[in-house]
């Protein structure tokens, strides 16, 4: 059954607080939808980029997917990889191709008429989660509320707050975040930081033996990613996890990361590495090597695939992320008690996209300039 045509739009909605990590601020959070259509149905995929991820997926991928067989997902991706080989696979258009990969496993589910969690096959029922945010921007009440929302409220066993701040330039400001974390979480959640590679390297060292005494056991991105050398001298030197991967955009790059011995759980995100094809990989490679896998961001794009991963250790269900697939989408999940269930809204991911109500925050269309 082949595919009759590629729609995409995108979406931009404000922040609900000014929000920041250790070297990035926003206020905004975009979304590219991509929607698949064949046999009367749709498969919705999408991906947190800058709207030109949507000209990507117009002009470029759509004719590589418009009129070929729906069920052939690793022939589409494949054609969809050599094709953009001169615009450069990293970055915006591996995004583009991460939200067009994704609906096209929720339409062939669809078609099929089976959960997406059922057509890739279960490992298991649930998928543990932790709540992600603790801005750099929050001040201590705000943290507390959020933090204490996801451990008291909604009895979610992890979380994860933002250090690094100003590009380590606050180190004072973050030891006293996370000793308030921990206070509010009390002594048996875990605590998790990530400093977005925001720190040196002798500085994340000596950063992560006084989070040591706070009990935090995940250290995410101490110094850059890009710093496969910096990761692993980090991560010999600290009892706590170092993990990294979220920047991945294609299979190599999360192979090198594993062969510079950089991280001690590997992460990976369906919407900016290739979609679930991708994932699925990079979850292969990292159990080859006897690494677990972690979901980062766009929590209810991972969490079919998510349950399918021997190797899962957990999926981030991160704050902004959480709100803006809540407005996009019905059907979303309840992470009550710490983990999620997927499979249980219906044919795909079973989630549905609310068009009129979202039209406030659509990104408009550029037009096409035809010489």
């Amino acid at each position: 059954m082949p595919v009759e045509r590629v729609d995409v739009s995108a979406y931009t909605v404000p922040t609900d607080a000014p929000e920041a990590d250790g070297t990035l601020s926003w206020d905004t959070t975009t979304t590219v939808v991509a929607e698949v259509r064949s046999g009367g149905l749709t498969g919705t995929g999408w991906t947190y980029a800058p709207p030109a991820a949507a000209d990507v997926v117009r002009h470029q991928l759509a004719p590589l997917v418009e009129g070929f067989d729906v069920l052939d997902i690793p022939a589409t991706h494949a054609r969809m990889c050599r094709a953009v080989r001169d615009a450069g696979r990293p970055g915006i258009v591996s995004c583009a191709i991460s939200a067009v990969d994704i609906a096209l496993w929720d339409l062939k589910a669809r078609l099929l008429d089976l959960p997406l969690v059922r057509l890739l096959g279960a490992n298991r029922d649930r998928v543990p989660v932790y709540g992600s945010g603790g801005f750099t921007t929050y001040h201590d009440t705000h943290l507390a509320a959020q933090l204490s929302g996801w451990v008291h409220g909604q009895h979610i066993p992890r979380v994860k707050i933002k250090i690094g701040e100003a590009w380590g330039r606050a180190a004072t400001r973050d030891l006293q975040r996370v000793r308030h974390a921990r206070q509010v979480i009390g002594p048996r959640a875990e605590l998790y930081v990530d400093a977005n590679g925001g720190y040196n390297r002798k500085q994340a060292v000596r950063i992560g033996e006084a989070l040591a005494a706070v009990g935090v056991g995940w250290f995410e991105e101490p110094v850059s990613c890009d710093d496969l050398t910096g990761l692993r001298l980090v991560r010999d030197a600290l009892l706590c996890d170092v993990t990294a991967g979220a920047y991945g955009y294609d299979l190599p790059s999360f192979a090198r990361m594993i062969a510079a011995g950089a991280v001690d759980c590997l992460q990976a995100d369906a919407t900016r590495c290739g979609g679930i094809t991708e994932f699925l990989r990079v979850a292969a490679l990292a159990q080859a090597h006897g690494l677990e896998i972690s979901s980062h961001h766009a929590p209810h794009a991972h969490a079919d695939v998510a349950a399918c991963v021997p190797n899962l250790r957990h999926l981030e269900w991160f704050h902004d992320h959480v709100r803006v697939e809540s407005m996009l989408f019905g059907g979303v999940l309840d992470p009550t008690g710490g983990t999620l269930r997927p499979g249980r809204n219906g044919p795909g991911h079973g989630l549905v996209l609310r068009g009129e109500e979202m039209e406030e925050y659509r990104v408009a269309q550029r037009p096409t300039f035809r010489a």
